[in-house]
């Protein structure tokens, strides 16, 4: 089943670039459905399950503050290592050569940021069948929407299409590696517990920090509220259901 998660987590990634080199104008519904699915994830899902298998080991504000850390951890890495820019523009002409190299060194971090997907979802099936579907899920959205922003970081970095779909092949291949990783070693309990933990807040950082901002920027705000909250409403119907 992890190889055909692999695989799936590849295409998403890759048809994510692709829609972003064809299609522009309505990437912004897609981002905040993203949105909302990997908050909802990380609430309905991931912070239940690293409460109740922590329980016998932690106290409830320790799992917590394990998911605070998980969110400014996330952000220290986001703003000083992954140099993740949200493709915004600062205001400055720094010229084609600094242009590309942010280009390089954004998607660089995307892929990076791919790599933790992948590692997500084989240690979420290690908790059981059930919590890796639903991390599965979020993760496949977002290695969509990942897709989208490796493309469009390095087309507004000054990049051509050939770049752009090299880095989006590495990109895809990413997550593979990610979940490969994972059916080499395993983790108790307790471990688990603070892992999910830990991606909890990944999970908050991503969504609130990236997916909602970008989906946000430069378009109408209500039509992307409201995908953010249906895509919140599908996850949540999906762990109910399942």
């Amino acid at each position: 089943m992890l190889i055909l998660i692999a695989l799936a987590a590849f295409l998403a990634t890759l048809i994510g670039g692709l829609v972003a080199l064809r299609f522009k104008d309505k990437l912004h519904l897609i981002l905040g459905f993203s949105a909302g699915a990997v908050i909802a994830v990380a609430f309905f899902d991931l912070i239940p399950e690293s409460v109740e298998m922590g329980l016998e080991f932690y106290e409830v504000g320790t799992i917590t503050s394990i998911i605070a850390v998980g969110f400014l951890a996330y952000l220290v890495l986001d703003r000083l290592i992954f140099l993740h820019g949200h493709n915004h523009e600062d205001g400055h002409d720094h010229g084609p050569e600094a242009a590309s190299k942010r280009g390089l060194l954004g998607a660089g971090s995307l892929s990076v940021h791919s790599f933790l997907d992948g590692l997500a979802v084989g240690l979420a099936f290690q908790v059981s069948t059930q919590v890796g579907i639903i991390v599965t899920t979020a993760v496949l959205v977002h290695d969509f929407s990942d897709g989208i922003n490796t493309v469009n970081m390095i087309i507004k970095s000054k990049g051509g299409s050939k770049q752009a779909f090299r880095w989006l092949i590495v990109d895809a291949i990413a997550p593979v590696l990610g979940v490969t990783s994972t059916l080499f070693f395993s983790l108790p309990a307790q471990s688990l517990s603070v892992v999910l933990a830990l991606f909890s807040g990944f999970f908050l950082y991503i969504g609130a920090s990236e997916l909602i901002p970008e989906s946000h920027h430069a378009h109408p705000k209500f039509l992307t509220t409201v995908m953010t909250i249906l895509g919140a409403a599908v996850l949540y119907g999906a762990i109910s259901l399942g």
